[in-house]
């Protein structure tokens, strides 16, 4: 038998069981966190294989870094969060540091250690790291709007006390709070769900230089991340400054972002898709934004694309420019040959002259003898 969980909306006269194991082999158990955790893993990687040729980044290239970032992150998220655990619980018992599948993850070290990880593969396979680190942001936001999803389930990521319409009520709050608590794991999956929206939009119409994604998705997460802290009564905190990790981050993130930001605000070095007036400065060409592909199909991730190679039409048009510059030439050439006067003419008219030469004394000779 399976303990559940009983998560409660009150106001909203919402009532959820919740099982946290999805299903069990013997006696292993696959719990909700850990497939959740999955999915989001599984749509981020989806969305940068079929994102990755419009930011000009080789497809299987990338695979290698996507997969060496994913092992990084999850090793990172869950150091962060061992680290930062109040007690002693994984020093007595140092083997449960393995035991993800129940929960305890940190978001930021995820991001510190994919990041290492995967820039450091992508450097090794010749990748620009720029453009992979605005892929690897898209793709952080698809995973953490799912991921999230997994404190539901484990009764994680609660706040403090509300008399909001959707305050929720769960096993575990009511240990710590009386009455509903703000859902942070919404909050923070909403948060993420907006910013991937925004930056998708923002990447296939407006960014101006490799890099740029990554740093408005600092700056996003680390603004919602920073007002969702505030709300939430499980925090890690510091053991040192006695200050909340995760708020001290996400400060730090803001303004470091911002000033990055603030600095390449003239940059204009692109590599794939973003603004058409940057594309165009930088040699790339694209269709207009609204217009179809040349198949007469648009996807979802817009119809401004990378320079295409030369197809039928664009061969034609190339051999329509040289012909019309070699016509002069061959022109001159056909008007010789129709007047007689081709490459052997100079050398007729010589030889006819010196013809004219031998033959001009004999005629006055026999001009002589007449008279």
């Amino acid at each position: 038998m399976y303990q559940v969980h009983t998560v409660e909306f009150p106001k909203m006269g919402l009532d959820f069981n919740i099982n946290p194991t999805a299903f069990s082999i013997g006696s292993f158990t696959i719990q909700w966190y850990g497939v959740i955790i999955a999915m989001g893993f599984l749509l981020a990687f989806l969305y940068l294989m079929f994102s990755c040729k419009k930011f000009n980044v080789d497809q299987d290239r990338l695979i290698d870094a996507v997969i060496v970032g994913m092992i990084g992150g999850i090793i990172g998220a869950r150091l962060y969060y061992v680290i930062f655990y109040p007690g002693d619980q994984y020093v007595k018992d140092p083997l449960s540091i393995l035991y993800i599948w129940n929960g305890g993850l940190g978001i930021y070290g995820g991001i510190i250690g994919g990041l290492l990880c995967g820039a450091l593969m992508a450097k090794l396979r010749g990748l620009k790291i720029a453009a992979v680190l605005d892929l690897a942001a898209l793709g952080f936001l698809i995973g953490q709007t799912v991921g999230r999803w997994g404190n539901y389930v484990n009764q994680e990521a609660f706040g403090t006390a509300t008399d909001l319409p959707w305050g929720m009520i769960s096993d575990r709050t009511r240990l710590v709070v009386e009455g509903p608590v703000h859902p942070c794991f919404l909050y923070e999956s909403l948060w993420c769900l907006v910013g991937f929206g925004l930056l998708h939009l923002f990447a296939t119409r407006l960014r101006r230089y490799d890099g740029q994604v990554f740093l408005l998705y600092l700056m996003w997460y680390g603004l919602g991340r920073f007002w969702i802290e505030g709300l939430r009564t499980d925090s890690l905190i510091a053991p040192i400054l006695n200050l909340r990790v995760s708020q001290l981050l996400a400060a730090v993130t803001v303004l470091v972002s911002l000033a990055f930001l603030a600095f390449f605000r003239n940059k204009t070095s692109l590599t794939g898709i973003g603004s058409p007036k940057v594309m165009a400065l930088n040699g790339i060409v694209f269709a207009a934004a609204g217009s179809a592909d040349d198949d007469g199909k648009s996807t979802i991730f817009g119809d401004i694309t990378p320079k295409p190679e030369l197809g039928e039409s664009e061969e034609e048009k190339t051999e329509e420019i040289l012909s019309e510059e070699t016509q002069p030439q061959a022109s001159a050439e056909d008007a010789a040959k129709e007047t007689g006067f081709d490459e052997a003419a100079p050398q007729q008219a010589d030889q006819a002259a010196e013809n004219l030469t031998e033959e001009t004394p004999a005629q006055e000779s026999a001009d002589t003898h007449e008279e």
